[in-house]
């Protein structure tokens, strides 16, 4: 995340492909054929000449030299930032899920917004039942079981990998962020159905479920070391000849197991020792009208009496990833938190057909869980909460033009879904029945954006937004049968799309 570009080029449309510019199969402008002409540097290096010549040109460009003359001493986006945009989309809605919850959370010194987002989705009606003010489901407790979860799937993608040699790619890249706190859709939903969920009073933050970077530095060491010795114990079992696959398999997790307890030792000192899900607990509290109340059972007990009408398992990502073929499933290889369970699977389809999910969710009273590349284009500091294309003039300033589309974004790294947040409310048009702009509940606390909620405009969504979860309900026929039919493309680790948000 960080700055960026204050415009983006629309995706291609059909009207443009027939007349002004040239674009290939999946979308992507195509570029002219260069005139020819020879370099001032014949060797590659920038010379003298090369600086010469652009200085020239923009010494003569007036309204560069009042950007160097301003942009010196100031931020580029504050300084920047559109005033026609930043009143172009209020932080009004007139169609919005009509039961508020509270607080505004805060995932603080963590990567835990998909954690937040989920439970800030599946409160609505934890609320409603319970009749309370403000709660929070513990956080911190779905964190404890991602982050043992994920050590135990490192390790034994280490065994599965162990004829690869150290340096191949792919072992490479699963050693790099191995336990990353971020996560996807149905990574939660794993946890969820074999966790469950707890309030916050039960399995409180800790100082490092809040600041996690010290205990993600010492457990990836840890797991790096560990994984080096299953590789080592692979090759000199793999060596004797006599043992079978099965009895080299059940070695190698014997000794995973005796080294997980050392990943187990450090979060449980850190973190705290968690209900286990299957063990009952006590929760007292007060409703809304201050009367004593008190509920009793596991958390898996807990979670499933407010799963709802559109409960989380029954509910599935949509996708807009421009690079790849509309209404067809996909997944991304070695992605996941739980060994043996849910995969991540995406149903990719046009952005269009997000928006649409979107209202039809809100429409029935349930909030969305969303996946974005939040640095782009947005304004989160306090009282401002925007998020828009327009916001700020980088090329008028500099006088340049910003052309990359959003399947050319994902292509050269320069975006990503990086952030899960929640949509609560739409301004639907009246004339022409679309969403224009959307109310966005951050996990960042009530000091970012207004009072914690950023608005974002049609235009970002389409360029930024990759990810919605719908209910199967909510969700149109065809792309629920694509589904459930199960027939995924598998993308490569390394994908995009398999980024956490």
């Amino acid at each position: 995340m960080g700055s960026s570009p204050s415009k983006v080029s629309a995706q291609p449309t059909a009207k443009s492909e027939a007349s002004s510019v040239d674009i290939d199969e999946k979308g992507f402008v195509r570029a002219p054929t260069p005139l020819l002409s020879l370099p001032k540097s014949t060797s590659g290096a920038i010379s003298l000449s090369n600086v010469d010549a652009w200085e020239s040109s923009v010494a003569a460009n007036p309204k560069v030299q009042l950007a160097r003359t301003i942009l010196a001493h100031s931020d580029i986006r504050s300084t920047l930032t559109s005033r026609e945009a930043s009143v172009a989309i209020p932080h009004v809605f007139n169609t919005e899920v009509e039961f508020k919850t509270g607080p505004v959370t805060n995932q603080k010194s963590s990567g835990r917004c998909w954690l937040f987002a989920t439970t800030n989705v599946i409160r609505f009606e934890a609320m409603k039942k319970l009749k309370l003010k403000d709660f929070q489901f513990s956080q911190s407790y779905l964190f404890f079981w991602d982050k043992l979860n994920k050590s135990n799937y490192y390790l034994e993608l280490s065994i599965e990998n162990a004829d690869l040699p150290v340096d191949d790619r792919l072992v490479n890249f699963l050693a790099n962020d191995l336990i990353s706190d971020g996560g996807q859709w149905d990574m939660v939903v794993n946890l969820l159905e074999n966790y469950g969920l707890v309030p916050q009073p039960v399995y409180p933050e800790s100082l490092h479920s809040s600041l996690s970077s010290p205990i993600n530095s010492l457990l990836k060491q840890k797991l790096r070391e560990h994984a080096l010795i299953l590789r080592e114990l692979s090759a000199s079992l793999r060596a004797d000849g006599s043992l079978s696959d099965e009895t080299i398999l059940a070695t190698l997790r014997a000794k995973k197991e005796l080294l997980m307890q050392e990943v187990y030792t450090i979060m449980s000192a850190t973190l705290g020792v968690p209900p286990k899900p299957d063990v009952p607990f006590t929760w007292e509290y007060y409703t809304e009208d201050g009367k004593y109340a008190k509920w009793e059972g596991t958390p898996v007990e807990f979670y499933k009496s407010f799963s709802g009408k559109y409960a989380p398992v029954e509910s599935f990502s949509l996708i807009n990833d421009p690079r790849n073929e509309y209404n067809k499933l996909y997944t991304v290889d070695k992605l996941g938190n739980i060994w043996g369970g849910r995969p991540v699977l995406y149903v990719n389809t046009t952005s269009d057909e997000l928006k649409a999910a979107v209202v039809r969710s809100i429409q029935a009273g349930q909030p969305v869980f969303f996946g974005c590349d939040v640095g782009k284009f947005s304004d989160t500091k306090k009282d401002v909460g925007i998020m828009d294309i327009d916001l700020f003039e980088y090329e008028q300033a500099f006088d340049i033009t910003l052309g990359l589309t959003k399947a050319q974004r994902l292509q050269t790294n320069e975006s990503a879904m990086t952030h899960a947040m929640v949509i609560s409310a739409v301004h639907v048009d009246e004339k022409t029945g679309r969403a224009v702009r959307f109310r966005v509940e951050n996990s960042w606390g009530d000091e970012s954006g207004a009072k914690g909620y950023n608005v974002m405009s049609e235009k970002w969504f389409d360029q930024f937004v990759y990810q919605v979860v719908v209910h199967k309900s909510l969700a149109p026929k065809e792309l629920v049968k694509v589904f459930e039919a199960g027939e995924k493309t598998v993308l490569p680790a390394w994908d995009p799309m398999g980024a956490l948000a």
